[in-house]
């Protein structure tokens, strides 16, 4: 049997109300929001293809995303940053090397789309986008 060097007495000091407060906001904190839970419904990698439509940049590449909560990174090929709500309204900014450029659009299951516009190697170019997730 174990034996433990405090007695049940010496709980009695995390009891008071300051204690009980602080182990309240600690155990409130790390326990993930609702809105956190719902934002988390777009997880997972998505596959973006871009298409242009005005500009003379190249058009039909892709960029994988990740999502993680609301929070919108590369998976590979890039610098991605942004963000998507809980209603699938999602804003992005890509760049590779001097190439940038930024979007906006909606995901909803497993597929998105959007449009997009930026510099893409010294052309100032817009489009659309697609995404699936895989």
């Amino acid at each position: 049997m174990a034996s433990f060097p405090h007695s049940i007495s010496s709980f009695s000091a995390f009891a008071g109300p300051r204690r009980l407060a602080l182990l309240a906001v600690l155990a409130a904190a790390m326990v993930p929001s609702a809105a956190d839970a719902r934002a988390g419904g777009y997880d997972g990698i998505w596959n973006v293809t871009f298409a242009t439509k005005r500009g003379n940049c190249s058009s039909g590449y892709s960029i994988p995303f990740a999502v993680t909560g609301s929070r919108v990174s590369s998976a590979g090929g890039g610098r991605v940053s942004g963000r998507v709500n809980r209603g699938g309204a999602v804003a992005v900014q890509v760049s590779v090397g001097a190439s940038h450029a930024s979007g906006g659009g909606r995901l909803a299951g497993v597929n998105g789309a959007g449009s997009w516009n930026g510099v893409i190697s010294g052309d100032r170019c817009s489009g659309t986008w697609q995404a699936t997730r895989t």
